[in-house]
């Protein structure tokens, strides 16, 4: 059983990350990245809206044969199990919901972005990957279990995919001395971000809030990206999301399913589990089920 909490929550989110050297290689680094494609870009716009009808979302999503082949692969994959081959993409968005297609279309254009990149290995990215979808199914089965709405557990899932999207700047850019920092926090046994802001004069947290700006991440995945090690400072409307990331993050790095560098994260305070109403034996519970699921999401890296 995983338990442990503590009064207090480490971060800190200066985002004057610019004014360091680091933070300017850093930054110099994301503007060079690809931008989203203006078909995601225009889906997350209007998804935005709430009079978006699946006719709307359809209009746009079909001016993009990648992005309709990515929505019917991932339908009619084991993720979903449907059970049917589903072929007709106004069908799929019904059937899936406009939030969800919403965020497939966000976190597999955003994971293939990042995969698609030829820098140095660094961090084991197969590891970063697995980690990352522990943390989004963890969240997913969380919400389950307490009840949120059906129509939202997608973004549980997508926010846990992409929460740690910060290292990967700090891995391509500074891969010797990122190494090195992840090594001083095993041996020092304390949190990675902790030892990150000691080393490196910035966290992960902060690297990826330029990728939020960068790429207008708004809403719950932007917020989780930002603030998931300083969520006690977090004042906006997506806490409960938050709450579940940062839940989902200290089981995936105890249990050390898939690479997050973090062995020593900081014990949950009571505020986080009390929040969110659930007890300290929930781990048991899903862990049971998980790798099973990250096996059926890991098509996500595939499209």
């Amino acid at each position: 059983m995983i338990d442990g909490f503590d009064t207090g929550a480490r971060g800190g989110n200066d985002f004057g990350v610019n004014d360091t050297e680091t933070g300017r290689k850093i930054e110099e680094y994301i503007k060079s990245m690809p931008s989203l494609p203006t078909t995601v870009t225009k889906v997350l716009e209007i998804c935005n809206n709430p009079k978006t009808s699946p006719a709307d979302l359809n209009r746009v999503i079909s001016l993009d044969p990648v992005l309709v082949g990515r929505v019917l692969k991932l339908i009619n994959s084991a993720y979903y199990g449907m059970g049917q081959p589903i072929t007709n993409l106004v069908r799929a968005i019904i059937m899936l919901g406009i939030n969800t297609v919403k965020n497939l279309a966000l976190s597999t254009t955003i994971v293939g972005n990042l995969s698609s990149r030829k820098d140095p290995k660094g961090i084991n990215i197969e590891g970063f990957w697995r980690h990352s979808l522990c943390v989004g199914v963890a969240a997913k089965m969380l919400a389950k279990k307490r009840g949120v709405d059906p129509r939202q557990h997608e973004e549980y899932f997508t926010a846990g995919l992409l929460h740690d999207i910060g290292k990967i700047p700090l891995n391509s850019v500074i891969t010797r001395e990122y190494l090195l920092t992840i090594a001083t926090a095993d041996r020092e046994k304390i949190p990675l971000a902790r030892a990150e802001e000691q080393n490196l004069n910035l966290n992960h947290c902060q690297a990826g809030s330029l990728i939020v700006r960068a790429w207008k991440l708004e809403g719950s995945v932007g917020d989780i990206i930002t603030y998931h090690h300083d969520w006690a400072s977090y004042k906006g409307p997506n806490r409960d999301i938050l709450y579940s990331i940062v839940l989902a993050n200290y089981f995936a790095s105890l249990m050390e399913i898939g690479f997050s560098g973090d062995r020593y994260p900081d014990k949950l305070n009571a505020v986080v589990w009390d929040s969110l109403g659930l007890k300290r034996n929930i781990f048991d519970e899903i862990e049971e089920t998980v790798n099973g699921e990250i096996a059926k999401a890991k098509v996500f890296l595939k499209i």
